[in-house]
């Protein structure tokens, strides 16, 4: 039964997204698949990511909306938040996940952190005290990274 709803919820999400998606995020299920998305979020303007586009794995559980989807980024990005596995760290991926969430609510908050990561909560700590202590440098290798990887 969980099955089910899940899969209806999914179905929703999908006509929910495809009629308004968010800014600067797309996804949709691979293939007939509606357990498993692919998504992407553009780096937005006046960021080290402008211009990049970075691909994310999308995987339902299937007592989906209980639990949150694992999401990773199939695109390298350099960023204290996201580690070399593509591995998010995003309170809503993991305690703050709430049913009420939706697949465009969770494409917007890893949008908003490519704007502004929480150093505090890094996953890559070196990344986090050089973007604390050295911003430029940060900033320079980031846009290097995008570039190389997500262009």
């Amino acid at each position: 039964m969980n099955h089910y709803r899940a899969l209806m919820r999914l179905h929703n999400e999908l006509m929910d997204i495809t009629k308004d998606p968010p800014p600067m995020c797309s996804a949709g299920p691979v293939n007939d698949d509606m357990f498993t998305w692919r998504g992407s979020v553009m780096g937005q303007d006046d960021s080290p990511y402008e211009g990049g586009v970075f691909s994310l794995s999308i995987h339902f559980p299937c007592n989906y909306p209980f639990k949150p989807p694992r999401i990773y980024f199939t695109t390298r990005i350099y960023h204290p938040n996201i580690n070399k596995r593509g591995n998010i760290c995003l309170d809503i991926l993991k305690s703050q996940w709430s049913p009420a969430l939706t697949i465009s609510k969770v494409l917007l908050s890893i949008s908003s952190i490519l704007c502004d990561p929480n150093p505090k909560d890094a996953l890559v700590p070196s990344i986090a005290r050089m973007y604390l202590k050295d911003r430029d440098n940060y900033n320079s290798i980031a846009r290097a990274w995008t570039r190389k990887y997500a262009m």
